[in-house]
């Protein structure tokens, strides 16, 4: 079998023709892979992004709570006191009532 060169030539062509084509696939599956990669990556830094966010706006709303609590404690303490310091002045002041009447007994009058 003899191959005259138009032949030889027109394979030729075919061969680069395919080889060129098969280079642009592989490069365009390299390119569609570096954009996936770099999407999966800004999607990857977006999330880190949101969630810091979020944990820092949870920090700011504990330290916010935790300030209120302190200051509730602070006034249920001063109320405690405030009921203590009530209540001692009541049982003084039943104690001295009934001194009172007592005395007023002792010397004949009549007790409101």
């Amino acid at each position: 079998m003899h191959v005259d060169a138009a032949t030889l030539g027109a394979v030729g062509v075919i061969v680069v023709g395919l080889a060129t084509a098969a280079g642009a696939w592989i490069g365009k599956r390299g390119e569609n892979r570096a954009a996936q990669s770099g999407a999966v990556l800004g999607g990857y830094s977006s999330l880190v992004d949101n969630l810091q966010e979020e944990r820092d706006k949870a920090q700011t709303k504990l330290a916010e709570n935790e300030l209120r609590l302190a200051a509730a404690y602070a006034e249920l303490a001063g109320e405690r006191a405030g009921k203590t310091e009530l209540l001692a002045q009541i049982t003084a002041l039943t104690t001295e009532n009934a001194r009172l009447h007592a005395r007023i007994a002792e010397l004949g009058g009549t007790p409101l």
